[in-house]
């Protein structure tokens, strides 16, 4: 009995520490998150797609190489089925979130692109509905509805009070971002491959085809502090930010760990507007319906994770 009693506070202690590891993880996650549709626009001024992403895929790919370098987790053998999901998990997740992202970004409206992009926690508590058993299913299908309808004002309202002002393209690339940022964010916790082991085949991928992509385009190498910046993005947002979103998430799955991350939005979108982006009336209102689903869905799943 003696022995139980002192095992129950140590499994506390362990578990505690795990959730305030995963919350300083995904903490970092957001800031570095959030400085990338702000360093990105800057960069897409002047540069084309291509470019800007083969940086980026650059720069990720040496942080995830140095941090395997670095790891001390043994490496556990895994079946060939097990390995093609963890690629094609890292491949979506990191690859599609991002190529589509910037291309959303070359299209449209910035300010307008980071939000829309940034819908993926509502795609997500869809997904919780439909292959989950959520204790409120009413109120996290409320919270998503009122989500996209703040989406629909920020396209409608972006410009002048007239739909799709940016390319159509553009749109569909920015929920195509959310798509598999949210399909990323459900596997990644029910994958065993570490962070690194899971996203360095992806980055390695992206350098590969980015690369071809620039030679089609023309190549020519970005030198002082735009190269800076294209690597800042590859190895920030890009390479840091989804190690450490990763590694909050299989310490803590997605409950109080969602809701820190749903903070993305309100910063990168308050960097945006100090640099000059503006926003209507109508799109603001559809903004703070947007930021405000996010966090009213992330408030929920991580009651829901605490009740359990």
């Amino acid at each position: 009995m003696v022995e139980q009693q002192h095992r129950v506070p140590c499994r506390l202690f362990r578990q505690g520490s795990g959730s305030i590891s995963a919350l300083v993880f995904a903490a970092g996650a957001v800031a570095l998150w959030s400085t990338n549709a702000l360093v990105g626009k800057s960069l897409l001024a002047s540069h084309p797609v291509s470019q800007v992403q083969f940086l980026q895929f650059a720069g990720a790919a040496l942080v995830f190489a140095a941090i395997r370098l670095m790891s001390r987790e043994r490496v556990v053998p895994v079946t060939a089925g097990a390995a093609l999901i963890s690629l094609a998990v890292g491949f979506i997740g990191l690859v599609g979130t991002i190529v589509l992202q910037y291309i959303a970004f070359a299209s449209m409206p910035v300010i307008e692109a980071n939000l829309v992009a940034y819908t993926w926690p509502l795609m997500v508590a869809a997904a919780v509905i439909a292959l989950e058993n959520p204790r409120r299913p009413a109120l996290l299908g409320l919270a998503a509805v009122v989500g996209f309808i703040g989406v629909a004002l920020v396209i409608s309202g972006g410009r002048n009070q007239s739909w799709f002002e940016g390319d159509l393209v553009g749109y569909l690339a920015a929920f195509g971002s959310a798509l598999c940022m949210a399909f990323y964010s459900i596997m990644v916790g029910r994958v065993a491959t570490p962070a690194d082991r899971l996203l360095l085949p992806s980055s390695l991928i992206g350098v590969a085809l980015m690369f071809l992509w620039c030679a089609r385009d023309g190549f020519t190498w970005p030198v002082g502090g735009d190269l800076a910046l294209g690597l800042y993005l590859g190895a920030g947002p890009m390479g840091l930010g989804y190690y450490f979103w990763s590694r909050a998430l299989k310490l803590e799955g997605s409950g109080r760990v969602a809701v820190v991350a749903y903070l993305t939005p309100i910063a990168s979108t308050l960097l945006l507007t100090l640099s000059g982006e503006r926003l209507t009336v109508t799109a603001i209102v559809g903004a703070i319906l947007v930021i405000g689903s996010c966090v009213a869905v992330g408030v929920e799943r991580s009651e829901v994770e605490n009740h359990v």
